[in-house]
């Protein structure tokens, strides 16, 4: 499939499918290895993927393009160990709606027009419906939980910038796969005191999680922010806890309140607006903002 205007959030909804189904196999191993091991585990196996697949070229590059690619994959690793440390001091409802305002805030910040901002507000409120944090005790909140997602968060709405740049500056998913290569580095010290802990199952566990929530969903968005504003992007992320929600349902047989399926409702009509605009025949695509690198 060729991927263009119209075709780029259908990767970015893949990506949020396979993101949480990763999210599944992840919350049964974080309590096996920790938060660093579970997320060394994936960023070393996708890193290897990425690296077999791509075969990313060395040479040929600006030192801004290594500076862009190296601050890619601190983002990755930042964004990735914040969040897995949050959903052992925050309920995971709570610690995805704190993290979500990372995107969103981006897409708020970079809108520019009033259907846009609509969009953004339908979607800000439904992932609050969705996550159920309405019904949560303010003093059940662990404030180094609500730090780590606010951290993650902060790093999500970097990874979106930094990955459009990424690719922009390097072809295919080259800048992806060494992107991954340093945040591998990164976690790497943190993750390996877990070692002796790891059992084949825990491997195998990290390979699945690898290739759901890391390889699929970043080559999938990576690919899908050549042709997509931030803003779009930011938005159709939103669908992110409806699909954790469906995913319950389906896999956890949790039953869904009433206010969490007008959340969804909510997110889902915020997506069909920005989905809507990205098909209109007569639509174009946005500008290349001068502030996101090499056009």
């Amino acid at each position: 499939m060729s991927v263009d205007q119209r075709t780029a959030p259908l990767l970015v909804l893949g990506g949020v499918v396979s993101v949480q189904f990763g999210g599944a196999l992840a919350a049964t191993l974080v309590p096996r290895i920790g938060a660093p091991g579970s997320v060394l585990l994936r960023l070393l196996f996708a890193m290897v993927i990425l690296c077999l697949v791509a075969r990313p070229s060395l040479r040929g590059h600006r030192r801004s393009d290594w500076a862009t690619v190296t601050l890619f994959g601190l983002a990755l690793a930042a964004m990735n160990t914040a969040f897995y440390e949050s959903l052992g001091h925050l309920p995971i409802g709570v610690a995805v709606t704190i993290e979500f305002l990372g995107p969103l805030g981006l897409a708020a910040i970079s809108s520019r027009r009033p259907r846009d901002i609509l969009a953004v507000v339908a979607a800000g409120l439904g992932v609050v419906l969705v996550s159920g944090v309405l019904h949560t005790s303010w003093d059940a909140l662990d404030l180094v939980g609500v730090g780590f997602a606010a951290l993650a968060g902060g790093m999500w709405a970097a990874y979106i910038v930094l990955s459009q740049r990424t690719g922009k500056a390097f072809v295919g998913l080259d800048g992806l796969a060494i992107a991954l290569v340093v945040s591998t580095v990164v976690v790497a010290p943190l993750g390996l005191g877990s070692l002796d802990r790891w059992t084949s199952r825990d491997v195998l566990l990290g390979l699945g999680i690898a290739v759901l929530s890391s390889v699929l969903p970043y080559s999938l968005e990576l690919m899908a922010l050549r042709h997509l504003a931030q803003r779009v992007f930011g938005i159709l992320l939103s669908l992110e806890p409806v699909v954790a929600a469906l995913a319950g349902l389906v896999v956890l047989h949790q039953v869904l309140a009433p206010g969490q399926v007008a959340g969804m409702a909510l997110v889902v009509l915020a997506s069909a607006i920005v989905l809507g605009a990205q098909t209109r025949p007569e639509g174009r695509p946005d500008a290349p903002d001068p502030a996101l690198g090499p056009g």
